[in-house]
């Protein structure tokens, strides 16, 4: 077989190859991450969850979630791999070595006589005088002609003895694995290959080059637009208030792209009837709000309703089209959720603070559209603070059932989980009018509500106490608990459409100047990617601290025991302000539950700078160098403060006022607590 054939043939294997190289580790990584999602996907059991269909096991359902087009394309690329290992093994002829006295059909060592009669029987059978087929004729003279001269003719048996080949040392030869027809350059398939190199080395990395460079001028690596985030950053205000935060929400340029019909025209108009209480609109003049509000671009009308139809449960009364766009409003939200609230943690000041106000209204926001909750349930009424927003995330609750609760002197949702599960089920079938059924659901999703507690500590390591312009260190161990013993759930939430993971938020904040010292985002799903932080930050922290290597092999231990039996390492820094006695809080926010946040106290006192200089590569002067920035902040807040008043918000001279009284006190930085409810703002 010739240099053009032999590369010709191995064109099948090269192919292989390069679909093997890629595909078989992206399906073992493909087949891990299933696996471990089916053991982390721990869902709600209730009546209403199933109902939903949420989370299914039918056969369609399988379909569907498996037909993807990442899911079909791997499949087709296996399928062309058994079609190409078919074709190596039992079609592709296989490159043989030249073995002339297997040629003859001669033992190795066979005498001169013994070859000279080889030769003339496959003569007498394959002799272009005595056979006239074309192929008989190659035969012979390719293979027999050239076996016989290389067991008779002295020279060329020393070279197949000496060499493996007749006509002596062969050189090194190379070729490329390509079909034969693209090989004759002679013919019009040159043209062909001079296009295959051109296409495969220089249009095709040049084209995914483009689509990648298109796609990320355009997206940030969480898959938000970037216009997303300027106008995120642009709305985002240190008073905007959580009935204010929607407004900003729906100004993300996905919901912009969400496509405006003329058909969708006469059905919002009846949405807009349906959820109207809802929009914040002024009773006393109403027509201008509905003017108002009609005015504003289409695309930010229609995602506002179908947000405020989701919170109000009344998806069911949109057209087919509505629900397509509702499901793709809905599907957005908690990434674009997620993004909001980095811009409002992000540091805004000069001290590298965030804002607390829109932060926890963020996350208040979050909650709702997770549980489909209206917003109007959270205004506070009796004796809890969040109204009756944190009941209607359990299943069969209505607003009838709520004021039935409250003739019986139910205050909150913790008061409801305080009681005991006999005393609960003779409320909800008395007052309540629950069945047995209805109160197992009821139950169950008790059972999958989280509570946790939270330890917290700051301070400076190396040193005793906290100066001015140190880096303080916080660390703090949050701890998930469930009466069902789990630790990995996802929250029960059957009417919104999508699988969401439980995530928390931790924020180190000073509710009198409004600022978020130090945030983090915290998930108890991934129980292996928790033990391998947790292990790196104690120990770093121990070696920073000096200790020797069984002492921090020990303090690792104890956080890898900690992080399995249900605990989070929250660890961060922050700089420490002037001089002066800080209370700080330590809140502990859910973005899927409603009635389970917490917050804690913590006290924090900075003295006077007596050491020299700063350690963490930070200097006294370094914040005095965004004044200008800070100057910026206030002007662009006043332009600003008419359209995203808050109730929550106070005027800044009292908070000057309130912030001086409070920098006086004692204590180093360290305070632990299991947390109470967070339901003061």
């Amino acid at each position: 077989m010739g240099a053009s054939e032999e590369n010709s043939g191995l064109f099948p294997i090269f192919i292989l190859t390069m679909i093997a190289l890629p595909l078989v580790p992206y399906t073992i990584m493909k087949l891990c991450r299933a696996a471990s999602k089916k053991a982390q996907s721990i869902n709600c059991q209730c009546a209403v969850c199933s109902r939903s269909g949420k989370y299914r096991k039918s056969i369609f359902r399988k379909i569907s979630n498996f037909s993807t087009w990442s899911n079909l394309t791997l499949v087709l690329l296996w399928i062309l791999m058994g079609v190409l290992v078919y074709y190596i093994k039992h079609i592709n002829r296989e490159i043989q070595v030249f073995e002339p006295f297997n040629i003859l059909g001669l033992q190795p060592g066979a005498s001169d006589s013994e070859i000279k009669k080889a030769y003339r029987r496959l003569s007498i059978q394959y002799h272009p005088d005595k056979n006239p087929d074309p192929d008989a004729h190659k035969y012979f003279v390719e293979s027999i002609a050239k076996a016989y001269q290389a067991l008779t003719d002295p020279i060329s048996r020393e070279n197949f003895e000496k060499y493996g080949h007749p006509d002596g040392r062969q050189g090194f030869q190379m070729g490329i694995a390509l079909p034969q027809f693209l090989l004759n350059i002679e013919g019009a398939s040159g043209g062909i290959l001079l296009l295959w190199i051109v296409g495969v080395c220089i249009l095709l990395p040049l084209v995914v080059a483009v689509v990648y460079l298109s796609k990320s001028s355009k997206y940030t690596g969480n898959n938000v637009m970037h216009q997303t985030l300027s106008a995120y950053y642009y709305f985002m205000k240190p008073s905007l208030a959580p009935s204010k935060v929607m407004d900003v929400l729906i100004k993300a340029a996905e919901y912009m792209e969400i496509p405006i019909r003329r058909s969708d025209g006469e059905p919002l108009q009846k949405l807009f009837m349906l959820v109207r209480s809802e929009l914040n609109l002024d009773l006393k003049n109403i027509k201008q709000e509905q003017a108002k509000f009609w005015k504003q671009h289409p695309a930010l009308v229609k995602t506002e309703l179908l947000i405020q139809a989701h919170l109000t449960r009344q998806t069911t009364t949109l057209t087919p089209e509505l629900q397509n766009d509702y499901k793709r409003v809905v599907e957005l939200a908690p990434r674009l959720i997620d993004e909001l609230m980095k811009m409002a943690v992000i540091p805004r000041t000069a001290q590298g603070h965030g804002w607390l106000r829109p932060a926890v209204g963020v996350v208040e926001l979050s909650q709702c559209i997770i549980q489909a909750v209206p917003l109007g349930a959270r205004k506070a009424t009796g004796g809890s603070t969040e109204g009756n927003a944190p009941f209607l995330q359990l299943p069969h609750f209505t607003e009838a059932v709520m004021k039935k609760l409250a003739r019986k002197k139910v205050k909150n949702l913790q008061e409801f989980r305080d009681m005991k599960p006999e005393d609960r089920a003779d409320l909800l079938s008395q007052t309540g009018g629950f069945s047995a059924a209805e109160i197992q659901d009821v139950e169950l999703v008790l059972d999958m509500m989280p509570s946790v507690t939270v330890e917290v500590t700051c301070g400076t390591e190396g040193e005793e106490g906290i100066q001015e312009g140190d880096i303080v260190t916080v660390q703090s161990w949050v701890t998930l608990k469930r009466a069902n013993g789990l630790t990995r759930a996802l929250p029960h939430a059957p009417y919104f459409p999508f699988h969401k993971e439980e995530n928390w938020w931790f924020l180190l904040a000073d509710q009198n100047s409004n600022n978020v010292w130090f945030s983090q985002k915290v998930s108890f799903m991934d129980e292996a990617a928790a033990v391998t932080a947790a292990s790196k930050a104690i120990e770093e922290t121990m070696e920073g601290s000096g200790a020797n290597a069984n002492e921090t092999n020990k303090a690792v231990r104890e956080a890898v025991d900690k992080v399995k039996s249900g605990s989070r390492l929250v660890m961060g820094k922050f700089l420490a302000p002037a001089e002066g006695n800080y209370n700080l809080t330590c809140y502990l926010l859910c973005d899927s539950w409603l009635g389970c946040d917490r917050k804690t106290g913590v006290k924090v006192k900075v003295v006077k700078r007596t050491r020299a200089g700063t350690r963490g590569g930070v200097t006294e002067e370094g914040p005095a160098l965004e004044d200008g920035a800070d100057e910026e902040e206030e002007i662009e807040e006043e332009e600003y403060d008419e359209d995203y008043e808050s109730e929550y918000s106070e005027d800044e001279e009292d908070d000057k006022q309130k912030t001086k009284k409070e920098n006086h006190g004692n204590g180093k930085a360290a305070a632990s607590s299991s947390g109470s409810d967070s339901d003061e703002e």
